[in-house]
């Protein structure tokens, strides 16, 4: 502001200057008069000294006033120049610092995503331009760095936070096309089974609900939080159920890791309606009952000690090797048939008695006599005795006695094959004699307290159990046990 002042006072003094030199010439001059035509050109009148001395006073007048203008237009020139240089050297300055804040601020910030740096990076490029556009200070004052680096830190976020967006929605598409077809995947067993058209419908339904969940999420976590494991426990329950229903007769069989199970429809239904996760509901497989007799032949003590009568309710348990433990293979089957083993019908008797008598007679006379003398010298006893016994005896003894025994033994298997050969008389009379001897044992056994048939007797066994027990029972006949149930 000081510069433009003096320069403002130095060209008014200039144009005071021009004004005096112009008031200073104009009396001197002599009005023109306009030509007249002469024939002949005046005589040339010699000039005073007097218009000699005015003319060389303004000449000086004039040389000293061009002298005046040029000095101080050299001095105007040079403090214009000075001036110039001053302003320029300002402006410089100034814009270095403005760059130098642009510098500051842009390098202090991390604008790591390199494809929204070019949109930071186009916002520096505009204040540097301006910076550098800009001709006078008050314009490079008026520019605000900070504001446009604000806006460039805006303009960075927004392409970040549009690329997030675009990539968030990209992963979230992928993610919900991930969702639709693990749950379709998680259906596809289901919809593969023989299903009824009401079932098969309220399984279509179900992945249809679960699809339209998903692709209404508006996040990543809403479409994680899709589970359509309680959708599948239902209807695998409800297949499991469906499948129970159509098997004919009461009693299905279950099966799970190898370990079978015969129960009623209603346990059946009551055990899977335990299982909370329908992945452990498809380890179970479903099976009819289909009833077979097997003969086993088991020692008494494998079987319930061999008091076992036909329609007994039994479970069978195996133990494979010396230290594993015993583990159930059927949990029910029924005893159809108990057969005695041969020996058991062998019957061996005897029968003794005896009779003895005595008689004894005995007389006797016995005779005694005692002589004692006792003497007392002074304080020395002295004794002296005799005795006389004499015993006279007589006995007479008689012994009788008498004694008769037989034995009889009988083979009651020999016994059986003739009467089936009609080679027996009273055959009938035999048979009446001998139904439900096995029985009448076994009764025996238990009313009286004693065992009449050794632990190892082995006993044939035949017992109905479903088809599908079967290979366990033969695998396992070598360890098997027969354990009755108790009602």
């Amino acid at each position: 502001m000081v510069v433009l002042k003096v320069a403002e006072d130095i060209e008014a003094k200039i144009r005071r200057l021009r004004e005096l030199g112009k008031v200073s010439a104009e009396p001197e001059t002599p009005p023109v008069k306009p030509p007249v035509a002469s024939p002949k050109k005046p005589p040339r009148r010699p000039r005073s000294i007097s218009s000699i001395r005015e003319r060389e006073r303004r000449k000086r007048i004039l040389i000293g006033a061009s002298i005046l203008i040029v000095v101080i237009l050299i001095i105007s020139v040079g403090a214009y120049s000075y001036l110039q240089s001053r302003s320029a050297n300002e402006l410089k300055n100034l814009r270095a610092k403005k760059v130098g804040e642009v510098n500051y601020y842009f390098s202090h910030y991390n604008f790591s995503n390199k494809e929204c740096a070019q949109k930071a990076i186009q916002v520096r490029n505009q204040v540097l331009q301006k910076i550098q556009s800009a001709n006078s200070v008050e314009e490079l004052n008026s520019i605000n760095v900070k504001a446009y680096f604000d806006k460039a830190v805006q303009a960075y976020q927004g392409c970040v936070k549009e690329q997030e967006r675009l990539a968030y929605e990209k992963q979230l598409n992928q993610t919900k096309q991930a969702k639709i077809q693990a749950i379709e995947m998680a259906f596809q067993p289901l919809l593969s089974m023989p299903l009824p058209d009401s079932l098969r419908a309220k399984v279509v339904s179900a992945m249809k609900t679960l699809e339209n969940q998903v692709m209404s999420a508006k996040t990543i976590e809403e479409v994680n939080s899709v589970n359509p494991d309680p959708y599948l426990l239902s209807l695998w329950r409800d297949y499991y159920f469906w499948k129970i229903d159509n098997i004919q007769g009461n009693d299905v069989i279950l099966e799970k890791d190898g370990n079978k199970q015969l129960l009623s429809k209603a346990e059946a239904k009551s055990l899977l309606s335990t299982v909370t996760d329908y992945r452990v509901l498809l380890q179970y497989k479903v099976y009819p009952v289909q009833y077979v007799d097997i003969a086993l032949v088991l020692p008494r003590d494998r079987i319930a000690g061999g008091f076992l009568k036909p329609g007994d309710a039994v479970m069978f348990f195996a133990k494979n090797g010396t230290n594993s433990p015993y583990r159930e293979i059927v949990n029910k089957g029924y005893v159809e048939l108990v057969l005695l083993p041969t020996n058991a019908g062998q019957i061996a008797a005897s029968e003794s008695q005896s009779q003895s008598s005595s008689s004894t007679s005995s007389t006797s006379t016995t005779y005694n006599e005692n002589h004692q003398s006792n003497y007392n010298p002074g304080d020395f006893q002295y004794s002296n005795g005799t005795t006389v016994s004499d015993i006279y005896s007589n006995s007479q003894s008689a012994t009788q006695s008498s004694s008769a025994s037989y034995s009889y033994n009988v083979n009651l298997a020999e016994i059986l094959k003739a009467i089936a050969a009609g080679k027996i008389q009273a055959s009938d009379e035999v048979k009446q004699a001998l139904q439900s001897y096995g029985w009448k044992v076994i009764s025996l056994e238990q009313s009286s307290d004693m065992l009449v048939l050794p632990p190892n007797t082995k006993f044939l066994v035949i017992v109905k159990v479903p088809s599908i027990f079967v290979p366990d029972i033969l695998q396992n006949q070598q360890y098997l046990y027969v354990a009755k149930v108790s009602t």
